[in-house]
């Protein structure tokens, strides 16, 4: 048998391809989550998100029925369209950040130019990120640009939202940062 050099290259790309596709064991049959599920009769399961990146994987949070109301479990959703039952290694372990003893649950506010943290009440956090937030968005306020253009923003403020909440709660969140007249509006998405 005579090969051309053409003849060659393409007797042995073609066993090349063949020799490298044939151990992979390719099915293409449609495939189903391998997630084990953890059937907990006495805990209510719940439907989330994991909360550490954009992907937005569904996750099985299995909840006390008790007045505790504790976490047991969280597990991959197999019936979840985008990761079907899978979690990477920190959604694997988003258990230890519902129930940590080291999670902060209060306030801490550390004055200027001091380096201790006391405790303080809720109302007064919220109270105190208020007047802040207007006293920032109040100085820093443009209504028109160097062409006399009414452009009414801020250029003190930003803010960067957070991939944990749903497409809904970001609309309503940048529609409330656009009212203040934010123009420096990001995603955790993008970066």
């Amino acid at each position: 048998m005579k090969l051309g050099r053409r003849e060659f290259i393409k007797l042995s790309a073609t066993a090349t391809a063949v020799t490298a596709f044939a151990g992979l064991g390719m099915n293409l049959q449609p495939t189903t989550a391998k997630a084990q599920l953890l059937k907990i009769h006495w805990a209510k399961e719940t439907t989330s998100i994991c909360c550490y990146c954009s992907v937005g994987c569904g996750v099985l949070v299995h909840t006390d029925k008790s007045s505790t109301g504790r976490c047991i479990n969280i597990e991959g959703d197999p019936d979840h369209p985008i990761n079907e039952g899978a979690l990477c290694a920190k959604g694997a372990a988003l258990y230890q950040v519902a129930e940590n003893e080291n999670r902060i649950t209060k306030v801490l506010y550390r004055a200027p130019y001091t380096d201790k943290y006391v405790e303080a009440p809720w109302g007064w956090a919220l109270q105190r990120i208020a007047e802040k937030v207007k006293e920032a968005r109040d100085e820093t306020f443009v209504q028109q640009n160097a062409n006399g253009q009414v452009v009414n923003r801020t250029d003190g403020i930003a803010h960067v939202g957070s991939a944990e909440i749903e497409n809904e709660e970001n609309w309503y969140l940048q529609a409330m940062q656009r009212a203040m007249g934010l123009v420096y509006i990001e995603h955790q998405a993008r970066i």
